[in-house]
């Protein structure tokens, strides 16, 4: 059986799709996985060895130029490439309008939430096939449940398995352990002040690891480089998705906001606590089989004293397991 998984974005997302496809590739004996995603967010499916063929998109890229003759040479390109070898069924995880088109170029069932469930219910107008599922669970869970309703299995009773396999590492803080500071969102409105990063730092760096403080854009680079000033931290360069997913799975512990790479430092067994400004938490919260945290919500930003406590519980065990 060959399946096209599409969800595009964003990157947290994606990682909490990956939890579905092991329990389809452990359920369902030779199913071939395809994955359609968002170019920027490719490397993240391209991690997981079940995983036969990434498909590359850029959609956000094309909406703001489909005037231009080569964006539609591009979508022609990936509308061909989907058609390329048909599927047996197209499982639609995004549950929107957009990716309801995309996922009906592959020429194949498109299966998907219903309406009652979906984010966008006219995208389920399109489906050919529809299952319910609670619009209240953890969206790792409402993946993992979609994909054994149209797949015909029992949901597993496991943890979820993201099945992550990071690259190799390509850049290295100075040093021996470190621990990661992610201050930087795609919204203001999910940061966090700048002062209490530079506790969070001093206490990492207490603890005997470097604080490496990440960053993706000028403005990111010059705060993180502050941070990192406050607590004898180290700047990483500019790093690939990949990349930083590499440098993640080798970190002592990982503190960030409600960001892609919070999900992947959880998703990859770390020590984790996403701080969240801007969002519930409950839906979308901070998961993987590591020690994990999420703290704050919509309209409540936490302040440093819970942050710290918080931290500290989360450090507790990890000297239970040395001293064991």
């Amino acid at each position: 059986m060959r399946l096209l998984v599409v969800k595009t974005s964003s990157m947290g997302d994606v990682v909490h799709t990956l939890p579905a496809v092991s329990d389809m590739l452990r359920a369902v004996p030779g199913l071939q996985v395809d994955w359609l995603v968002e170019a920027p967010f490719a490397a993240i499916p391209q991690m997981h060895p079940g995983v036969q063929r990434v498909l590359p998109m850029a959609w956000r890229k094309w909406r703001k130029a489909l005037l231009n003759a080569g964006t539609w040479n591009a979508i022609g390109a990936l509308r061909r490439e989907l058609r390329r070898e048909p599927y047996d069924l197209v499982l639609d995880f995004q549950g929107l309008l957009k990716s309801a088109l995309w996922a009906r170029q592959a020429q194949a069932p498109v299966a998907g939430y219903d309406r009652h469930s979906i984010r966008e219910p006219a995208a389920a107008w399109l489906y050919q096939r529809h299952a319910a599922v609670s619009r209240e669970l953890h969206a790792v869970e409402r993946c993992r449940r979609l994909a054994a309703a149209h797949l015909s299995y029992t949901l597993p009773q496991t943890a979820p398995e993201f099945g992550l396999r990071p690259p190799a590492v390509t850049w290295a803080p100075r040093g021996g352990r470190y621990a990661v500071i992610i201050p930087n969102a795609s919204r203001k409105e999910k940061l966090w002040p700048e002062r209490r990063w530079a506790a969070v730092g001093q206490r990492l760096r207490s603890k005997g690891w470097l604080p490496v403080v990440l960053w993706g854009s000028e403005a990111e680079q010059t705060l993180a480089e502050r941070i990192a000033a406050s607590c004898e931290g180290d700047v990483p360069p500019f790093l690939k998705v990949g990349d930083v997913a590499a440098l993640l799975a080798g970190a002592q512990h990982v503190v960030g906001l409600d960001t892609g790479f919070t999900h992947i430092a959880a998703a990859l067994g770390r020590p984790t606590l996403g701080i969240y400004c801007d969002h519930e938490p409950g839906l979308a919260g901070i998961t993987g089989p590591g020690p994990v945290a999420s703290i704050g919500g919509k309209g409540q930003v936490p302040g440093q004293a819970e942050v710290m406590a918080l931290l500290e519980q989360q450090f507790e065990p990890r000297r239970l397991d040395i001293a064991l």
